[in-house]
């Protein structure tokens, strides 16, 4: 089963998604291979990725991305990114982030839990986005991730998130990958004892860290959404697809 590919394979897996939604895969392989501004990555990268985008279902059997990466920041001259804002952006990061909200709130319905309250669209102050209770009665408060980026997870935890995660046993960290129509093509548990050894330490009493960005590496990874104690909250919907954020198979991976 496919596995997560090395740095360089990795960006050419993003390029594909971002040109396969322009043109062709020969026409795109002839960008790569002829165009200097893409000839940082070998052949035999590009050709890798391809593979790996295959073997995972990122594309499709017409060779088209399933999900939509968007596009990186410009840079200057001497590489050093512009800061630029773009209220576009923001409005795409903020329907990515509401869809895997609203994949996940329709998964604990179709899963029986009960109670089930979109509690962000009421207010950022609670430290999560979704309540629920379990058909056992356990009550779990999930802080949904959502990304269109299948080849790593990166998520932004603040401090208050983090708070609450510290005092409630009943906080999950869900994951999505989101895809081009607004599915939910994965999902997946982030370790709580994983997320707690990464966060920064505040060094003195005259300054503490507000919000931390976190690239989380797959053994800090478990497909669907885990409880603390180890119960499955979604059973029969727990997934993740192969090789998405490094995760090997879709067995639980142990952290």
């Amino acid at each position: 089963m496919p596995s997560l590919p090395g740095d360089g394979t990795r960006e050419a897996a993003l390029r594909w998604l971002r040109y396969l939604r322009i043109a062709d895969v020969s026409r795109v392989r002839t960008l790569f291979t002829h165009h200097p501004r893409y000839a940082d990555l070998t052949p035999v990268q590009y050709a890798e990725a391809l593979r790996w985008l295959r073997l995972t279902g990122l594309i499709t059997a017409a060779d088209l991305p399933v999900v939509d990466v968007g596009e990186r920041p410009p840079t200057d001259s001497v590489g050093v990114p512009q800061v630029l804002w773009d209220p576009g952006d923001d409005e795409r990061r903020k329907a990515i982030g509401t869809a895997g909200e609203r994949c996940l709130l329709a998964l604990l319905r179709e899963a029986g839990l009960t109670a089930v309250e979109h509690v962000s669209a009421v207010s950022d102050a609670f430290g999560y986005d979704i309540a629920a209770l379990t058909p056992s009665g356990e009550r779990i408060h999930l802080e949904v991730k959502a990304t269109t980026d299948p080849t790593r997870l990166v998520v932004h935890l603040t401090r208050h998130e983090h708070d609450v995660m510290n005092a409630d046993p009943g906080w999950i960290m869900g994951a999505v990958l989101i895809g081009v129509r607004g599915e939910a093509l994965s999902v997946a548990t982030v370790s709580r004892s994983w997320l707690l050894s990464a966060v920064p330490h505040d060094r003195s009493s005259r300054g503490r860290w507000e919000s931390a960005r976190l690239v989380v590496p797959y053994q800090a990874l478990k497909p669907g959404l885990i409880m603390e104690d180890g119960k499955s909250v979604l059973p029969g919907a727990s997934f993740v697809a192969r090789g998405v954020w490094g995760v090997r198979d879709r067995e639980a991976v142990t952290v």
